[in-house]
């Protein structure tokens, strides 16, 4: 059975994104910083607004959206995930004989990831709240604000959120909501 994504010019994806085998490949700056460059080269040739990220140690969440005229994300994580693959130093690898061998595909990232066509503001916001939220779903921080890895910060800036947003409560969300 073939997979067929949903594919509409201009739109807004939620998308996730996890390391091969779930190593903690984001621990380092080294890392992150490899990652953030991914993003900006990719981004000056194929533009895209990133409205929501959150980096954590094995998985990436975000919201794009991208050019009224454009429809083409799968290219730009492709993009993304080789630039990365690329330059990312052999000691952050995982060990090639848990990889792929027959390809010779680089251990670094799933050979998917999970996307999500954005319907409305409600399933915007709530997809925004389950990004800044995540770092303390998966047990890292106590509260979104004490994560480095995050939009969430901008929001609080912006005035969007409160810096103490999620903070009192723990955060319930829909099965529609996200996906690890």
């Amino acid at each position: 059975m073939q997979y067929r994504r949903a594919k509409t010019a201009g739109a807004t994806y939620f998308f996730t994104v996890v390391t091969f085998n779930r190593q903690h490949l984001f621990k380092t700056e080294v890392t992150i910083q490899l990652l953030r460059q991914a993003f900006y080269t990719v981004k000056q040739r194929h533009p895209f607004d990133i409205d929501a990220i959150v980096l954590l140690p094995d998985h990436i969440h975000c919201l794009w959206t991208l050019p009224k005229d454009n429809a083409d994300f799968s290219m730009r994580w492709r993009l993304i995930k080789a630039y990365f693959s690329r330059h990312c130093p052999e000691s952050y690898k995982c060990d090639r004989s848990l990889a792929r061998l027959k390809k010779q595909e680089q251990a670094i990232w799933q050979r998917r990831f999970w996307e999500h066509q954005i319907r409305d503001e409600r399933d915007f916001e709530r997809h925004v709240d389950y990004i800044h939220y995540n770092p303390v779903s998966h047990q890292l921080v106590d509260v979104p604000c004490d994560w480095p890895y995050s939009s969430f910060h901008r929001y609080v800036e912006q005035g969007i959120y409160s810096k103490d947003w999620g903070a009192d409560r723990e955060i319930v969300f829909q099965e529609t909501v996200g996906w690890e």
